[in-house]
C-alpha cells in the first residue's frame, strides 16, 4: 500500500510521470539524462533488460516491485536506443550531453578568442551535437551516411561562418569599448549556435521528411508511415535546439561579467576557468532537461491530421511517434 501511493503500478514502455503536463515531462526526462547511468555496467543492463523481458512475457519473478521495474526501464532507455534496440555510444547518450559537452561549452565562451579558436570551438561543438542528434534520432526508417555528412557539412559551416562573420564585425566596431567587445564577442555563439543546430537537425533528418516515420495504435502497433508526423517531430526538435543554447550561452557571460570583478577573482585569476566551467556546468544542467520538456519524446498526434491512408488503417482517434531528442 505504501509503495503505490508513491510509485505508480509500472506500465512497459510508459512513462512513470504524466507527459501530458510540463512538470511530468521535466521528471521524466531528469530520469533520462541521469549522469549516473553511464556507469551502468554490463551485468546490470542485461539484468535490467531481462526483468522487461520477463515482465512482457509475464514470467517475473515474484516480489519484484514497481519501483524496481521503472528503474530497470529508467537504465535501459538511457542507455538503448528506442528503435535500433542498440546500445548509444556513451558520450552521444542524453545522460552523456552535459558532462561531455560542458568542456565545449566552456571553450565556446572563453573571451579574446583568435580565429583559429573560434573555428575549433564551433566545429567540436557542432561535432558533438551532430552525433548527439544522429544518435538519439528516430530511426525507424534507414538513414543513409551521406545525409549524416551532409547535415554535419551544413551545420559546421553555418555555424563557423556565422561566428567568424559577427566576430569580425565587431572587431571592426570602433565605437565599442574594450570590456563592451569582450562581453559582445562573449555573446556571439548562441546565435551561431543556434542557426547551426537548426540546420543541423533540417539537413541530417531530412529523409524523414521525405520518406516519412513510423506511427503507432494504442497498442504500440504501427500502422503506417506518416511525413506529416515526421514534419511535426522536426520542428519539435528545432525548436528545442534552439531554446536549449540560450540559458547555456547567454547567461553564463553575464554571470562572468559580474563574478571576474569581484575581488577575489581579481587577486587569484586562476581561479576565473574553474569558476567559469562550474558557472556553465549549472547553466548547462539546468537548461537540458527543461528544454527538452518542452515536448513529449513519444509524442501525439490525432489520425484526423494526417494522411488519409493512416486513417484508414486504423480505428484510432490518436496516434503516437517518436520525436526523437
Amino acid at each position: 500500500m505504501a509503495e503505490s501511493a508513491v510509485c505508480p503500478a509500472f506500465q512497459l514502455g510508459k512513462s512513470q510521470y504524466n507527459q501530458k503536463t510540463f512538470s511530468g515531462r521535466l521528471r521524466h526526462f531528469l530520469d533520462v539524462i541521469d549522469p549516473r547511468t553511464l556507469f551502468v555496467s554490463e551485468t546490470r543492463l542485461k539484468e535490467c533488460m531481462k526483468l522487461l523481458d520477463d515482465f512482457k512475457h509475464g514470467t517475473l519473478p515474484p516480489g519484484v516491485s514497481n519501483e524496481q521495474l521503472w528503474e530497470a526501464q529508467k537504465i535501459k532507455q538511457a542507455i538503448i536506443h528506442p528503435d535500433t534496440g542498440e546500445k548509444i555510444f556513451m558520450p552521444f547518450r542524453m545522460s552523456g550531453y552535459v558532462p561531455f559537452g560542458t568542456p565545449i561549452v566552456v571553450g565556446l565562451l572563453l573571451p579574446n578568442q583568435t580565429l583559429g579558436s573560434t573555428v575549433f570551438w564551433q566545429w567540436l561543438n557542432q561535432s558533438h551535437n551532430a552525433c548527439v542528434n544522429y544518435s538519439n534520432r528516430n530511426a525507424t526508417k534507414p538513414t543513409p551516411a551521406s545525409k549524416f555528412l551532409q547535415g554535419y557539412i551544413g551545420a559546421v559551416s553555418s555555424a563557423v561562418s556565422i561566428a567568424v562573420g559577427l566576430n569580425m564585425l565587431i572587431e571592426r566596431a570602433a565605437r565599442f569599448s574594450p570590456a563592451t567587445r569582450v562581453m559582445v564577442q562573449r555573446l556571439v555563439p548562441f546565435p551561431a549556435v543556434a542557426s547551426a543546430n537548426i540546420c543541423n537537425v533540417g539537413l541530417m533528418r531530412h529523409t524523414e521528411l521525405k520518406e516519412g516515420i513510423d506511427v503507432l495504435d494504442s497498442s504500440g502497433n504501427v500502422v503506417g508511415t506518416s511525413r506529416i508526423a515526421a514534419k511535426h517531430a522536426l520542428m519539435e526538435t528545432a525548436l528545442t535546439r534552439v531554446v536549449l543554447p540560450m540559458p547555456i550561452l547567454v547567461f553564463p557571460p553575464i554571470i562572468m561579467a559580474f563574478l571576474e570583478k569581484l575581488p577575489l577573482l581579481q587577486t587569484h585569476k586562476r581561479l576565473v576557468l574553474p569558476v567559469h566551467s562550474l558557472v556553465c556546468l549549472a547553466a548547462f544542467g539546468l537548461a537540458l532537461p527543461l528544454a527538452i520538456s518542452l515536448f513529449p519524446q513519444m509524442s501525439q498526434i490525432e489520425v484526423s491530421q494526417l494522411e488519409p491512408e493512416i486513417g484508414l488503417a486504423t480505428d484510432c482517434k490518436v496516434v503516437t511517434y517518436n520525436k526523437g531528442l
